[in-house]
């Protein structure tokens, strides 16, 4: 353990490499590509030195995932080093995650996180790279009073684009990913019958999905997999919690299924019912899945986000069924999660032009919801993950959805 910066038997900045660097899914090789593309864009806009701050951020370059809990964390960037910032409270943990270098600053003095980045951006830096979309008024207010004299511009947006375009060794996380939402969906299934509380439902399927995580990698760190299933009208909102809510015959049902693995975000969703659909409920079932197949369909290179959007809107529309629609069609697919992270650059919406190109991983997701009162009331959504290829897009979810297999009779 070194700390050039204390001058007294209090720790303020220093390092604890304690192990080694841990097993990551991704090579040196692709963690320097990410490095140097965003050195690349640094070095073209004539900035000195990137300070990344966000979940994706920080996790995208370096590999460490952090736990936030009121401190501030860090990446510095710079033409020659990378390096994560850390709470004294994680150890060496962070060092063994990082593909780069570490600095550990303590709790012993308020400035401590700034007095770490001070030993990192380069003397004489004049232009430095935050995260607007990421920094609060209070951390820039910090930031400026730390290092007076500097411009700080944006590196979020650059970033942003950076990360939708995905790798091989990407792609191949991702399909891990998908593959285990799979395990998720049959726990679910298989759980799924009346009297059976949500919250039972979830726990088999987040369960299943740690599980398989865990034997799946020689080395991974089990944090953040969870389950969302709503029954009956809390089925009407994407991201309604787990209740206690007893499953009833005939009540709609929704799957939400989402491994983190790595920092990387994958789900599936599916409508489903237990024992029975009423007429009116498969009749918009069946239209709700007749949208997930033609926006599948339409997904692949050259596709405008947009106006895939406007197709599907217009199929709604033709059923009057347009108004219940309550979110986007789609959107990209990586380091992201349900509270942080997000590539809105692609997202299949109508006020969305960004054109899908290969590498790009999307997710297709229709939904709509019928207010309580009505027939078929309730919310339908269905879920799946493409990676667009050159020639189209590849479905790497694959697995059914509809009345033939999601009506649970048991």
């Amino acid at each position: 353990m070194t700390h050039p910066n204390s001058t007294d038997d209090m720790l303020h900045v220093f390092q604890w490499k304690n192990g080694e660097k841990e097993f990551s899914p991704f090579t040196a090789a692709e963690m320097d590509r990410r490095q140097n593309d965003m050195r690349a864009h640094l070095a073209a806009k004539n900035i000195d030195a990137a300070v990344f701050t966000s979940y994706h951020g920080i996790c995208y370059y370096s590999g460490f995932l952090y736990c936030y809990f009121g401190r501030k964390y860090g990446f510095v960037l710079t033409q020659d080093n990378a390096t994560t910032v850390s709470a004294g409270i994680d150890g060496g943990q962070p060092w063994r995650r990082s593909h780069g270098d570490n600095i550990i600053y303590s709790d012993w003095r308020r400035d401590n996180f700034f007095t770490a980045l001070k030993s990192l951006i380069p003397a004489g830096a004049r232009r430095v790279g935050i995260e607007f979309d990421h920094v609060s008024l209070d951390f820039r207010k910090l930031l400026g009073d730390a290092f007076p004299g500097i411009e700080f511009v944006d590196v979020a947006e650059a970033s942003m684009w950076m990360r939708t375009m995905k790798s091989a060794e990407e792609h191949a996380l991702i399909r891990e990913g998908t593959r285990v939402c799979n395990v998720g969906a049959r726990a679910v299934m298989e759980a799924i019958g009346e009297g059976v509380p949500e919250y039972e439902v979830a726990l088999a399927s987040t369960q299943a999905m740690v599980r398989e995580i865990g034997k799946s990698f020689p080395f991974v760190e089990l944090m953040d997999t969870w389950t969302w299933f709503q029954s009956g009208i809390m089925t009407d909102g994407a991201h309604n919690p787990v209740t206690n809510k007893k499953i009833a015959r005939g009540d709609i049902l929704s799957l939400n299924c989402f491994p983190m693995i790595f920092g990387y975000y994958t789900a599936i969703e599916r409508t489903l019912f237990c024992a029975e659909a009423s007429d009116a409920h498969l009749d918009l079932w069946e239209k709700n899945c007749a949208v997930m197949k033609a926006g599948s369909d339409m997904m692949g290179p050259g596709k405008k986000c947009s106006d895939i959007a406007l197709a599907l809107n217009d199929m709604y529309r033709g059923w009057d069924l347009l108004k219940y629609r309550s979110f986007g069609y789609g959107h990209s697919f990586g380091v992201l999660s349900h509270y942080y992270g997000r590539e809105a650059g692609v997202e299949l919406r109508e006020d969305v032009d960004t054109v899908l190109e290969p590498g790009m991983v999307v997710s297709m997701e229709p939904m709509i919801m019928i207010p309580e009162g009505m027939p078929g009331a309730g919310g339908y959504r269905e879920h799946d993950i493409f990676i667009i290829t050159e020639t189209g897009a590849e479905n790497i979810t694959n697995f059914p959805y509809g009345p033939e297999e999601m009506i649970i009779r048991r």
